[in-house]
């Protein structure tokens, strides 16, 4: 079974009032459309132009008040995919569980369904400039083409999750992201890589573009989409099916072939999957 897959390299601007940010994200998804792709990703932190609304302090609202553009955010990206028949990681938004904030990847699924997934591991600034908290769980989406995972950013930098979620059945994991430098970026990038060798799975990531000027913490970004294969010989020697041009506004498109990784599994130059020790070390299925 093959997938076609798009991710988008968002670029953040200060807006005036949703409809702006509306524009931009129907942009990237008929763009996606005009592809075929079935599966669309959008970055972490993809609402916080939002913050700008409003602000008159120069420096951007407060965080926690995301969470009152829930029911908007979820409206538009929901009737998105409804409309165009594709599968959206509508990247993260911040959502409120009871008194605390988490930062939730979405994914809206073409027959109406929402399902979300709390990022598990927080960073210093998320925790303790915006207060967000981790969340407590891991879960697989069944969508018409398999399983898939949602790993935000940091998340993907710890190999026991992903190995969880790949036990659970998941061929392919959306790693959402936001690094305002190069080395934030590289350090999601080459854990990717990583996890698509170690589990022999497809990752599909992309990260914010742009500057929020008005937003203390999103004034700059450093960021680039990719789709990421195990290294082997069915794939590309790098391991990258496609990948954008650092920090431009744009997408990139590409076909999964699903049948691919269980090839690669049974018989492939290397069988990490198979081969892991769980006499030496926990199974974390």
């Amino acid at each position: 079974m093959k997938m076609r897959v798009s991710a988008v390299q968002f670029e953040l601007r200060d807006v005036e009032h949703f409809g702006a940010f509306e524009e931009q994200v129907k942009h990237y998804v008929r763009n996606a459309s005009e592809y075929g792709s079935k599966f669309v990703l959008f970055p972490e932190f993809v609402t916080t132009p939002l913050l700008a609304i409003g602000d008159t302090t120069g420096r951007g609202r407060p965080v926690g008040e995301l969470a009152d553009y829930t029911e908007a955010y979820r409206t538009l990206f929901s009737g998105l995919a409804q409309e165009y028949g594709m599968y959206i990681v509508g990247g993260t938004h911040v959502t409120r569980a009871g008194d605390k904030l988490r930062n939730t990847a979405f994914l809206f699924a073409p027959d109406g369904r929402v399902f979300t997934q709390d990022k598990l591991h927080i960073t210093p600034t998320e925790r303790e400039e915006w207060n967000v908290s981790p969340g407590e769980g891991v879960s697989v989406f069944e969508t018409e083409y398999g399983k898939i995972g949602l790993l935000t950013c940091y998340d993907i930098e710890f190999p026991e999750i992903v190995r969880i979620v790949r036990a659970q059945g998941a061929d392919v994991v959306f790693c959402p992201s936001c690094t305002d430098d190069r080395h934030g970026f590289y350090r999601v990038r080459y854990c990717c890589h990583a996890r698509a060798v170690e589990n022999q799975i497809y990752i599909v990531t992309t990260g914010t573009v742009g500057s929020l000027r008005k937003v203390d913490f999103m004034r700059a970004n450093y960021g680039q989409a990719a789709v990421i294969s195990p290294n082997d010989i069915p794939f590309p020697p790098r391991g990258i099916l496609c990948e954008g041009e650092i920090n431009a506004d744009m997408l990139v498109t590409a076909d999964l072939d699903l049948s691919l990784l269980e090839d690669v599994r049974k018989a492939g130059s290397v069988t990490t999957w198979r081969d892991r020790r769980t006499d030496l070390y926990p199974d974390w299925a």
